[in-house]
């Protein structure tokens, strides 16, 4: 699929992201003297997925409601991928810290589950963002872009494919899925990264003599 618009761009670049991630993470790489540096990939990557699918849910769902409100089945099939890859993020979260639940499990089927959900949740989301695009203007996609980029870091970071996904209570949950997440990922000692902000523009001459940090060009 060709991404003429921002919203499918972000849907493609999103999920290349993911594989990627994936991708690594199935690789498990060991490092001697170091048992769960093998796992930090994992990590980081069930991190991205559960941020990414809770951002959707926040930001891309309501407005998919709204606008798609003739078409409402695109919605519903897509919660029910996402809960779908929740649940097998769930089982490779507990087969990593050893759930008894999940212990016995191969690694290559746990990841084998992990990527048929993503490739089917990936599908979901490029069907929901080529129905969107003729009825947003680009001003409006460029805006839901944004806030989707804004909410990712206030996410939350594990799967939770039993609490509400949608409308109000979808919102509150996340909200406070949120805090108890960073709790346990401290708790955890778990990798969990942050996202890359962009650097600080210099500032100009007034905004070094406000700041008292006058800076001279070394040529002059």
């Amino acid at each position: 699929m060709i991404a003429t618009h921002p919203l499918v761009l972000s849907v493609e670049q999103t999920y290349a992201a993911l594989i990627d991630q994936l991708d690594t993470a199935a690789a498990m790489r060991t490092v001697p003297g170091q048992p769960r540096k093998g796992f930090e990939n994992a990590d980081h990557f069930l991190a991205a997925a559960s941020r990414h699918l809770n951002t959707i849910e926040s930001v891309l769902l309501p407005v998919a409601q709204k606008q798609l409100s003739d078409d409402q089945d695109l919605v519903h099939d897509y919660v029910r991928a996402s809960k779908d890859l929740e649940a097998a993020l769930v089982i490779a979260k507990g087969r990593e810290y050893g759930s008894a639940y999940a212990v016995s499990m191969r690694w290559e089927d746990v990841w084998a589950t992990v990527r048929k959900g993503l490739d089917d949740l990936r599908r979901r989301e490029l069907e929901l963002a080529a129905a969107l695009e003729p009825r947003l203007d680009e001003t409006a996609l460029d805006g839901l872009v944004g806030r989707m980029h804004r909410f990712e870091p206030n996410a939350p970071s594990r799967p939770h494919p039993h609490a509400p996904h949608l409308g109000l209570l979808g919102h509150l949950s996340r909200r406070f899925l949120h805090a108890v997440d960073s709790f346990w990922d401290t708790a955890e000692g778990r990798m969990v990264p942050e996202r890359e902000r962009p650097p600080h523009k210099e500032p100009g001459p007034m905004g070094q003599y406000l700041l008292g940090d006058p800076r001279f060009d070394e040529d002059d």
